[in-house]
């Protein structure tokens, strides 16, 4: 039995003290085994500690509690540290994607979203990440069988979006800002059903690619998106979002904001007809030369004035605004332009998609400079234009072009996307897999900029306050006991990420 064993101190003679753990057989004392020899206080009961341990292994029947060792005591030489983990920075993001509205997914939906905020990678590799980062782990099989399931949910992701902006953000919809891009495949495959090749913002025109419009709050919150075939004009892409928007939202009526690429009759046409009020960039380049000498007579050339027209031949204005900062851009490039013409026409080569050169009518064709062009460009320097529906009384010409130039938030959540979430290359084959790639990148996107703009931090900033987090793991070979150890959490908590993760 345990009380058999008994831990015996003793005076050597070297003046030490050892510490043995010795039993009675037979009325004589025998040394079951020595601990070792104490010279200090603190030796001593270190000894003491491991001898009660080794009185735990030896005894028949073991104590029902464990050993009586004191808490403040570790022996070293029987921990070993046995896994860190940052078990603390998935459940800061599974708490983010909770505050999200994303909760209602499976599990393996949502660590695959905080896994691109974490470290982007392939399917296989992200499997691989859970399972060494985070000791979470799904079989390869399940992963294929569930992922392209994601897309039936995408409709409920998206209102999840809608209601956490509103709730989080307190957002009031006056505005909502649409654009698109462009995501390309490492693959040369023919087109299909999406994939195909079109003109390229990634300058990847060689490999297909599929379209994507996004549509954002005015602070570049992700509120809805749609994946087009990738030879789609952008031009095309605007009102199948809206219109899905107006479906799953039928109570607001927020004032549609886009660049000038969405700008075409039928869609200008079809906004009106629903109700809404839109305002797009302007193609004043393209528009009659008499209606650039009407703007650019009218318009005082002082920087911040603006004026309104009626566009031609449409029912919706035009504001023209002056500046003296885009003045100096625009006339910079202007002269660029003119020189590079003149170069080419002096090597009689038409250029790709140069300005200011055309070529004369007839089999004998010359190419000469374009001085009318050139005229009609040199007019428009430093002004820049805004199509919109809404009246003056209802919205003034400096409040419309601010809400233009909020812009810059769904081009910034596009850039977010490929650089920090790595949208981009996409590897997958199937139709479903592809949609189901870009909703991951989209509740990945909702995530980061939750914490965003909650906390006024950079992506990479906030991954880099959760992952300086470790857990270690550290067992005692000898109990089998574990603990873990964590590191200082005081960096997290002044980074003002744990308010932004309270439950509001």
């Amino acid at each position: 039995m345990r009380g058999d064993l008994t831990i015996r101190t003793v005076r050597t003679s070297s003046g030490a003290t050892a510490v043995q753990i010795i039993r009675y057989e037979r009325g004589k004392r025998l040394v079951v085994k020595h601990i070792g020899s104490a010279h200090t206080d603190a030796e001593l009961l270190h000894l003491k500690q491991k001898a009660e341990i080794w009185r735990e292994r030896l005894c028949v029947q073991p104590s029902l509690f464990g050993p009586d060792v004191p808490s403040a005591i570790v022996d070293m030489e029987h921990l070993q540290l046995s896994t860190v983990t940052h078990r603390f920075a998935y459940e800061t993001l599974k708490r983010c994607s909770s505050l999200c509205g994303l909760d209602f997914l499976p599990d393996l939906y949502q660590d695959f979203a905080l896994m691109r905020i974490i470290e982007p990678s392939s399917k296989m590799r992200t499997l691989e990440l859970l399972r060494r980062y985070f000791d979470v782990s799904y079989a390869l099989r399940t992963l294929y069988r569930l992922l392209p399931k994601l897309v039936v949910h995408k409709e409920r992701i998206e209102t999840a979006a809608y209601q956490t902006a509103c709730s989080a953000f307190e957002d009031p919809f006056a505005i909502v800002l649409y654009d698109v891009t462009t995501l390309y495949f490492e693959t040369h495959v023919p087109n299909d059903d999406l994939r195909a090749r079109g003109f390229s913002k990634d300058d990847k025109s060689k490999q297909p690619q599929i379209v994507i419009g996004l549509l954002v709050t005015a602070r570049g919150f992700p509120l809805m998106h749609e994946v087009y075939k990738g030879n789609t004009f952008e031009g095309h892409t605007m009102l199948g979002v809206i219109q899905e928007f107006q479906k799953q939202h039928s109570g607001t009526k927020p004032i549609i904001v886009a660049d000038a690429a969405m700008l075409s009759a039928e869609n200008m046409q079809t906004l009106e007809r629903e109700g809404y009020f839109y305002i797009v960039g302007a193609r004043l380049a393209n528009t009659p030369q008499s209606f650039v000498s009407q703007i650019t007579q009218a318009l005082p050339h002082k920087d911040g004035c603006s004026i309104r027209r009626i566009y031609p031949n449409r029912t919706y204005q035009v504001i023209c605004t002056y500046s003296e900062k885009r003045y100096k851009k625009d006339k910079r490039e202007f002269e660029k332009q003119i020189e590079r013409a003149k170069s080419l026409i002096a090597r009689k080569e038409p250029g790709k998609r140069a300005k200011f050169v055309k070529k004369t009518k007839g089999a004998q064709g010359i190419f000469i400079f374009d001085e009318a062009l050139k005229g009609k460009a040199e007019q428009l320097l430093g002004i820049k234009g805004y199509c919109t529906n809404i009246p003056e009384e209802t919205l003034s010409n400096d409040r419309i072009v601010s809400y233009y130039q909020e812009l810059w938030h769904v081009e910034q959540t596009f850039r977010m996307s490929k650089t920090d979430l790595k949208a981009r290359p996409i590897f997958h084959r199937t139709k479903e897999a592809i949609q189901a790639h870009t909703l991951l990148c989209f509740m990945a996107l909702m995530m980061e900029k939750f914490l965003e703009l909650k906390t006024g931090l950079s992506l990479r900033c906030i991954r880099d306050i959760l992952w300086n987090v470790h857990e270690a793991q550290i067992e005692n070979v000898v109990t089998g006991q574990r603990i873990t150890l964590q590191t200082n959490l005081d960096e997290y908590r002044l980074s003002g990420l744990e308010e932004a993760l309270k439950p509001h």
